[in-house]
């Protein structure tokens, strides 16, 4: 943790039901590892203040496959309504000692520790109550949210995720460039888990 001492909570997003994978997306392999669990394995090994693990979809079987000892484990029944769910049910679980929330996508494993340490070091040193990266110009994942905005993300409705706080927030965002495709990498598909297996991590299969 930086000088500064901000404390930062980690929201994992991992309640879908990855309708488009046709199988539990969050235990598939990843190296010795799996997809969620290489998600909490990074956060874990950042300086992050605490682990929030959202889920929804087969939770009691991720939570028997999954060693989320290290985490504080939050359960969305109302996951099929949407991201904004999760959000929400994250939030709520975030120790009132926190300044703020990442929300880590379960399905990014590639998004390391140092990742999430650039972020937090760019909040710490910064007023800005958003900080997104950007590789190449698009905009990626995670992002962070201070804790003056929780009220706002706690009334988003629906699939919209925080994406609908950036465009009313857009002069107050600070955007992290970060040389690197993890943040842009998401696994929605078969297609896609093929394609993190051949083009990014093929040392691990």
């Amino acid at each position: 943790m930086s000088v500064s001492g901000k404390k930062i909570s980690g929201i994992i997003l991992a309640a879908g039901s990855a309708s488009r994978m046709g199988k539990t997306k969050q235990l598939l392999p990843f190296g010795e590892n799996t997809l969620l669990g290489q998600v909490i394995q990074n956060a874990g090994e950042s300086a992050l203040h605490e682990i929030i693990v959202v889920l929804g979809h087969c939770a009691e079987k991720i939570e028997q496959a999954i060693d989320l000892s290290s985490t504080k484990i939050v359960r969305n029944t109302a996951y099929s309504k949407g991201q904004s769910t999760s959000l929400i049910k994250g939030l709520e679980n975030v120790s009132s000692i926190c300044d703020a929330a990442i929300f880590l996508l379960g399905d990014q494993p590639l998004v390391t520790a140092a990742i999430i340490n650039r972020l937090i070091d760019a909040f710490e040193t910064s007023n800005a109550p958003i900080v997104i990266p950007y590789c190449n110009g698009k905009r990626g994942n995670p992002v962070i949210i201070a804790r003056p905005l929780f009220h706002r993300l706690k009334s988003l409705s629906a699939d919209t995720g925080a994406r609908a706080l950036f465009d009313e927030f857009k002069r107050s965002i600070l955007k992290v460039s970060i040389p690197d495709e993890a943040i842009l990498v998401d696994v929605d598909t078969i297609d896609d888990y093929e394609k993190l297996k051949k083009d990014f991590i093929p040392q691990l299969f």
